[in-house]
Parts: C-alpha cells; sequence; structure tokens
C-alpha cells in the first residue's frame, strides 16, 4: 500500500496493527446513534415501525451482498449483526476496515433507501450509526 508515492507517505508507520485473531468468529455490531429523537422527530410508529425495520432489513441486504464472507446478518430495534466465518479474510482481518466500510455501506444504503419505505417523510437530519467488532472463539 502506497500513499501515491506522496511525501505524506510516512504517517502509515503511525496506523496501528489491528488485525484480528485467526479461527474466529468476526461479529459486526451496528447501532443506531440518537436513535429516540430519529424515530421521534421522523414519526415513526411503536412499538417497531414495520417501515423502519424494512428499511434496516434493505440496508443490511446491501452490506451483505457487498460482503461474500458473511454468514449471517441479524437486526433488532436499531442494531444489526453482521457475522464473518472463521475463516474471512475480507481486509486482512483488520478490525478498523471491516468496522468503518461495513457502517459507512449500511448507512449509505439507509439514507439512500430512505424514501423508497418513507416516501411521504423527508429526512430531518442524517441518521448515524457506530459499529464495533467482536471476535468469538471456534469451541
Amino acid at each position: 500500500r502506497d500513499m501515491a508515492k506522496s511525501k505524506y507517505e510516512y504517517v502509515r508507520q503511525f496506523e496501528l496493527e489491528d488485525r484480528l485473531l485467526p479461527s474466529t468468529w468476526l461479529v459486526v455490531r451496528v447501532d443506531g446513534q440518537g436513535f429516540t429523537k430519529f424515530t421521534s422527530s421522523h414519526g415513526f410508529t411503536k412499538p417497531n415501525d414495520v417501515r423502519a425495520l424494512n428499511l434496516m432489513n434493505r440496508a443490511a441486504k446491501v452490506v451483505a451482498e457487498s460482503m461474500v464472507e458473511i454468514v449471517i446478518a441479524y437486526g433488532q430495534s436499531d442494531e444489526y449483526s453482521f457475522v464473518f466465518s472463521r475463516d474471512a479474510k475480507a481486509y486482512e482481518r483488520r478490525a478498523s476496515k471491516l468496522s468503518t466500510l461495513l457502517v459507512s455501506r449500511f448507512t449509505s444504503a439507509y439514507v439512500y433507501y430512505w424514501s423508497e419505505f418513507f416516501p411521504e417523510t423527508k429526512l430531518q437530519f442524517p441518521p448515524a450509526f457506530d459499529s464495533r467488532v467482536v471476535m468469538y472463539p471456534s469451541d
């Protein structure tokens, strides 16, 4: 990896090594930030707005189709978890890459498909999601 032969290439030496352990299940969990405010501002029905759940499923589908080493994904409320196989090699098992690329794809898909699920509701402000990676042993 090089930064286009730039004079700033030296900054890479300050990056932390964040490769995840081999032969472990990797779960990337995406979680809505400030979703109590987001749901009330956008008129979601309680306790679970079917349109919102379907939008989350659509965003998750985009993620799963783009990251072929995901073996299962499941959601609840404003969270979604994506399970990568034990032998996944995606992004050299770098936690920061897995987490940031997955959550950015999820968030962009959520915004992109918003009007399909909420055609009468304009986004009042951008939704935000965070993510984290958890390793689970095999046995």
